[in-house]
């Protein structure tokens, strides 16, 4: 017999060779039906994997993270054996699952497919996956799997079985299609009633531009055809508030070739809108005692091999810049933080002096690939609202739920409401990975979670996601069409004080080593911005939004007045536009819903007479004639109600 302990800490007793379903099977038939995957001891496995040992089972359904993960990986199998029927010699590579679906790496050699071959694709994979073909995994010497794919000519999967140890080596089967696979499938096929291949891409095998370029086909698949029509009702709605589309459309933001890709150009209603977020921000950080500093966007080599990140980052950042000067190299800013472990070194503190807390907008250079570059969330260059925080053990708790404190004032002002905390801890699989003492990571990742607890936040925890330097709580918000992104983070980190000697004296007068905790509830100004534009259509909330207010004379008589109008709203500090074209009243209106300005202020004859406007709100609401006085207790009214001062114990 075998104990199996179940997430809820029970635990049960069962024959050895037993497998996932069976535990299922003896907790309800319901549950078993709706079981597609599940883990042992943290490895994925089968629902038909016999367990020989005791060990920690978590079973997944569709509704689980892992179990999507089982259910889209396997219909990327599907798919692909789909792909060989319809394309006689292709060669497939990797096909893992991600976010929303799935994708496979294919080389598609003189073949080229393309959106009209899609619904045939889709009809054939239907048509496997209606088989309900068991998925058999299998264990494969290095031999023989390297000789199965030298009889295909399959120069991607040998590489692959290349960089495999002998004994580790595994095949999934299903109908007559084999696949190399490290395992983590649904039973059988027939669990997917709908598919959808969503697009085509082009990818270079393994990242490397260097290599060959093969074609990178995505889709997505369920267990029910409903759930596809609403998914693609939610792409729909997704493309209509693209970033890059409403960015255009309302002037934020470009990008130029001359310039330089991933390189965003701020026109002046965007850059309006980023300094309004930056002094938000500015005000809440003077309320929580934060000092302002500035940083430059370079630094010589030698600052980021004494932090670490060159050795982590170096492939990832712009080439070194060589001076005249002999042996003299300096890098595009690729973070922070170094910078600010130096200014903090520019003088001796005492512990009374603590915490000491940093804070700068500060823009950093990464070289992303070309072909991840994406609108404003994935760019070479971009500004984080980065503040780090020197203070001492005793301090750090108090200063961590201090930041939990700030970043939540930042989301719940801006009515990102729906989010998870998720604690990124070390792979401890993987310990090569990061730096610093085992010592310092343990009390680094107890801090957190001990923080995370006290704030009554709804917290994961995710092995393997903590930062090189030390674990994290990153703030994984949903936006209004239910997609996750991950913005603020907050950071403990005992390992950069070490490595830049910084030192405080203490009451006993000895030397002691400040903690550093790194933070920034934006998470970078641009990747915010991009979720704001996405998770709001364009309707910034009123406080932020680039234009307040239009002014819309009905004819050419009342331009006189409406300018008049316009001054005034002015001197209250509201931003106001004046559309004076010779156009009807009617298209000005329209035109200004497109361009989401909240209130459209209409001037006729009887306005002009009573000194009044009459109002109209984006959407149709008619709050009638009122007064410009009347008009600007109105937007403060709608200002106070959604921004709130900030609260804080410091």
């Amino acid at each position: 017999m075998i104990k199996i302990t179940l997430p809820d800490g029970t635990v049960k007793d069962f024959a050895r060779g037993s497998t996932p379903m069976d535990v299922a099977l003896s907790i309800s038939e319901g549950l078993a039906r709706n079981v597609i995957s599940a883990s042992f001891n943290g490895t994925t496995v089968e629902t038909v994997t016999p367990l020989n040992e005791n060990g920690k089972l978590t079973l997944y359904t569709w509704r689980d993270k892992e179990g999507k993960k089982a259910f889209w990986h396997s219909t990327s199998h599907v798919v692909a054996q789909a792909l060989e029927e319809m394309f006689p010699g292709i060669k497939l590579t990797i096909g893992p699952a991600i976010d929303n679906g799935f994708y496979y790496d294919v080389d598609f050699g003189q073949h080229t497919v393309s959106e009209k071959d899609f619904p045939a694709i889709e009809k054939r994979a239907l048509e496997i996956a209606r088989g309900k073909h068991d998925y058999k995994m299998r264990e494969v010497s290095k031999k023989d799997a390297l000789a199965f794919y030298e009889n295909q000519s399959n120069e991607y999967k040998i590489e692959l079985i290349k960089n495999l140890e002998d004994g580790n080596i595994t095949f999934c089967d299903h109908d007559t299609f084999t696949d190399l696979c490290r395992g983590g499938h649904i039973p059988n096929t027939g669990f997917i009633k709908a598919i959808k291949i969503l697009n085509v891409a082009g990818a270079y095998w393994r990242g490397d531009e260097n290599k060959p370029q093969l074609t990178r086909v995505y889709g997505i698949s369920f267990p029910k055809q409903k759930e596809l029509t609403e998914y693609l009702e939610l792409i729909e709605e997704a493309k209509k508030r693209d970033h890059r589309k409403l960015g255009k459309e309302l002037e934020l933001f470009t990008f130029s070739q001359k310039v330089g890709q991933g390189l965003p150009l701020w026109l002046p209603k965007g850059a309006a809108l980023r300094e309004r977020l930056e002094q938000f921000l500015k005000k809440a950080q003077k309320k929580a005692g934060y000092e302002m500093v500035i940083s430059p966007h370079i630094g010589q080599k030698e600052l980021y091999v004494t932090s670490g990140h060159y050795a982590k980052y170096g492939e990832d950042s712009f080439q070194p810049i060589h001076t005249p000067k002999e042996d003299e190299e300096f890098l595009l800013k690729p973070m922070n933080c170094p910078h600010h472990c130096e200014i903090y070194n520019s003088k001796p503190f005492s512990y009374r002096e603590l915490p000491k807390r940093y804070a700068e907008f500060g823009t950093v250079y990464r070289y992303e690939q070309s072909g991840e570059l994406h609108g404003l969330t994935r760019v070479r260059g971009f500004t984080q609202d980065d503040a780090h925080i020197f203070c001492t053990p005793d301090q750090l708790d108090q200063e961590f739920k201090n930041v939990i404190d700030l970043s939540l004032y930042v989301l719940t002002s801006l009515s990102l409401n729906n989010f998870t905390a998720q604690v990124s801890v070390r792979d401890p699989e993987n310990p090569e990975k990061y730096i610093g003492t085992v010592e310092n990571w343990e009390k680094a990742e107890q801090a957190i979670i001990n923080a995370a607890k006290e704030k009554g936040l709804d917290y994961v925890i995710e092995e393997g996601e903590a930062a090189f330097y030390g674990p994290k709580l990153d703030f994984m918000v949903k936006d209004a069409l239910g997609r996750n992104w991950q913005l603020g983070t907050i950071q403990v980190d005992y390992t950069l004080p070490e490595r830049f000697d910084l030192t405080y004296k203490g009451s006993d007068n000895e030397h002691h080593r400040p903690v550093m905790i790194h933070r920034a509830p934006f998470g970078s100004m641009e990747r915010f911005v991009a979720l704001l534009l996405e998770h709001t259509g364009g309707n910034f909330p009123l406080w932020l939004i680039p234009d307040q207010a239009i002014v819309l004379p009905v004819s050419e008589k009342h331009e006189k007045y409406a300018q008049k109008v316009l001054n005034s709203l002015e001197n209250h500090e509201i931003r106001a536009l004046l559309d004076n074209r010779n156009e009807t009243v009617g298209k000005k209106i329209r035109e200004a819903e497109l361009n989401k300005i909240p209130y459209m202020l209409i001037v006729g004859d009887k306005e002009q007479e009573d000194g009044m406007v009459s109002v109209r709100r984006h959407g149709g609401q008619d709050h009638g004639s009122i007064s410009i006085e009347a008009f600007k207790n109105l937007i403060e009214e709608e200002i106070n109600s959604t921004l709130k001062p900030f609260e804080t114990k410091v």
